[in-house]
């Protein structure tokens, strides 16, 4: 990392490629799969240029996802795809807890689904594919916990929805 902020190109290129599979992934799951080659290559060229500024290389993880979704976010609003769904009013204690991690391809295609808003698949993305806790994802997102526990759960409920037609 500090190799890579001093100017290393060749620790520049292995930071980089360390950390793409899983914005990629990450990507996909919010812009689409057809989308997030190119919203990837904007956020690489940002982490690129901006490495510099880090202070704290402990971060980079959160910070790199913190610049993916906003890529992603800007791209959707550019697309003209940012909407909120419309959600079911319940209460958060009537949902039951997940037992088990869906495999990848599960959630893969769980996320895939429509009916889940962009805020809610960013959550969801982060929480079960990049193993994030509700905190880092609110700190990644730059929103309080609360609102990262109800889009998470709003995106729950989206998908049991789906499920359920």
């Amino acid at each position: 990392m500090l190799r890579a902020q001093c100017g290393d190109r060749d620790a520049l290129e292995l930071l980089l490629r360390s950390v793409q599979p899983s914005v990629h992934r990450y990507l996909c799951g919010l812009v689409s799969a057809s989308h997030a080659d190119d919203v990837l290559q904007e956020v690489l060229v940002v982490i690129a240029s901006k490495l510099a500024w880090l202070e704290h290389p402990e971060l980079f993880r959160a910070w790199t996802f913190r610049i993916a979704s906003r890529a992603g976010f800007r791209h959707l609003k550019k697309e003209r795809r940012w909407h909120e769904q419309p959600v079911d009013h319940f209460r958060l204690e009537e949902l039951p807890a997940v037992d088990t991690r869906p495999s990848g391809d599960l959630l893969r295609e769980l996320l895939a689904m429509d009916g889940i808003s962009p805020a809610s698949r960013a959550v969801l993305a982060l929480h079960f594919q990049e193993e994030m806790s509700l905190s880092e994802v609110a700190a990644v997102l730059e929103i309080p916990v609360g609102t990262a526990k109800s889009r998470l759960a709003y995106g729950l409920a989206a998908i049991r929805k789906q499920l359920h037609k």
